[in-house]
């Protein structure tokens, strides 16, 4: 099981955080953004891509979730994206940087940047999905029953 369908374990996971510079808003993030993933799901699905997905800091601070204060509101709101990519290889995602294609519309997502660009690949140690009701429900069993057998 994967989060991602068809993204074999020896995958890499590629991210790129985005600062956005004052002058631009989140509008602008998209269209440059939507133009380049459309570019590489039209070019790069035969060549290694398999997926991905971008995401916006809401400002929320989850501090249930945090060891760093109580704070109320992340100041990055609404100017910090993740763009997460999904790759067979390595160098699958590094040919298609180097395309003819992707090349001008990167340039014009970086423009936006206040942070430059600095994209790091990872290896995937997890991945999965929530269990459905019925499987929640056999797991807390028997998580239960092996408690007291302990």
């Amino acid at each position: 099981m994967t989060l991602i369908n068809g993204f074999n374990p020896d995958g890499v996971v590629t991210i790129n955080r985005v600062i956005l510079k004052p002058e631009y808003s989140t509008e602008d993030l998209e269209m440059r953004v939507a133009e380049l993933c459309e570019n590489v799901k039209t070019y790069h699905s035969e060549t290694g891509f398999v997926g991905g997905f971008v995401a916006m800091n809401s400002g929320q601070v989850s501090n249930e979730g945090s060891t760093i204060g109580q704070a109320v509101e992340n100041p990055l709101k609404d100017r910090e994206a993740l763009i997460v990519t999904f790759w067979q290889s390595f160098e699958d995602h590094e040919r298609s940087h180097r395309s003819e294609t992707f090349q001008p519309l990167f340039k014009k997502v970086l423009e936006l940047c206040e942070n430059g660009n600095e994209e790091i690949a990872y290896r995937m140690l997890w991945s999965g999905k929530a269990y459905s009701p019925e499987e929640a429900r056999a797991a807390r069993a028997a998580k239960e029953r092996y408690a007291m057998a302990a």
